[in-house]
């Protein structure tokens, strides 16, 4: 019998990215800014708190968490985005630490401020994990420069960036990327193909992101038509998903996927595998 050409024979090799160990076992709290506080911010928050809570019962730290959104709560907020009639007029991000906080028992920051350069300065608004829960592309092109800001001029900073996980969602598709601020060393591996740069979702996907930008900007005036804007349960659905993945990355230190896109009137997710 003739030997198979070890060519033709040789399985493909998975890429893989495998987490920053400092992230898996660290001294203190991992810290995490969390860029908005509406439809799905105000979901993501809940999923970090318990996400927090089971690390602790690992031994693990958990994590430390900032809040921006200097947005207040209105009736149109109501239902879609987690929020109470009592707290209508609040800062959205006070309002949700503060209830947070309370359940968990926890010591998390809300910030009233709009995370963009004006506020941030070269630790004011660093944070070893990003999560954008933002509406609009320029705000995303604005905390992409903010961070490569931050990568060049942290050095060996506490809190130096290493990723950053964006949620964008319209009436009822989405989708989570996952990028890491700069390159994040792999060890060597000769079961998988690691990969230590997963792009930003402005370079990956941005010609994907101009073109689902909305022009409407008009607030909302009622509950029937924020609904009429983005169906009710896409935030939660999207942030089952990234918390997921997050999750993955804290808990096992290695991921096979770093995006997945979502059509919830299809029923239909479709994670996207880390690219060689």
């Amino acid at each position: 019998m003739k030997k198979r050409n070890d060519l033709n024979s040789a399985k493909p090799v998975t890429a893989v990215h495998i987490v920053q160990k400092e992230l898996l076992a660290p001294y203190n709290p991992i810290s995490v800014n969390l860029i908005g506080a509406g439809g799905t911010g105000s979901q993501m928050l809940t999923a970090l708190a318990r996400i927090s809570q089971a690390l602790n019962g690992l031994n693990h730290p958990g994590l430390s968490v900032t809040l921006y959104d200097d947005d207040t709560v209105q009736r149109p907020n109501l239902a879609r985005q987690l929020f109470t009639t009592s707290e209508l007029g609040q800062y959205k991000s006070v309002a949700l630490i503060n209830r947070v906080n309370r359940f968990f028992g926890l010591n998390w920051k809300a910030e009233t401020a709009r995370y963009d350069k004006d506020f941030c300065s070269i630790s004011q608004g660093m944070a070893a994990i990003t999560i954008s829960c933002v509406d609009t592309v320029k705000a995303r092109f604005c905390i992409a420069e903010i961070l490569n800001i931050y990568h060049k001029n942290s050095g060996g900073h506490r809190d130096k960036p290493l990723y950053w996980m964006d949620f964008g969602n319209s009436k009822d598709t989405g989708q989570v990327v996952l990028s890491t601020v700069g390159e994040i060393k792999q060890p060597a591996s000769k079961q998988f193909l690691p990969v230590g740069k997963l792009p930003f979702v402005t370079e990956k996907y941005a010609d994907l992101l101009i073109a689902a930008e909305t022009t409407d900007e008009t607030p909302s005036c009622s509950l029937a038509e924020a609904l009429a804007k983005q169906d009710l349960f896409i935030n939660s659905t999207l942030v089952n998903f990234g918390s997921s993945l997050l999750w993955q990355m804290l808990r096992e230190g290695i991921i096979y996927n770093d995006a997945l896109f979502l059509n919830l009137k299809e029923y239909r997710a479709q994670p996207m595998k880390i690219a060689a």
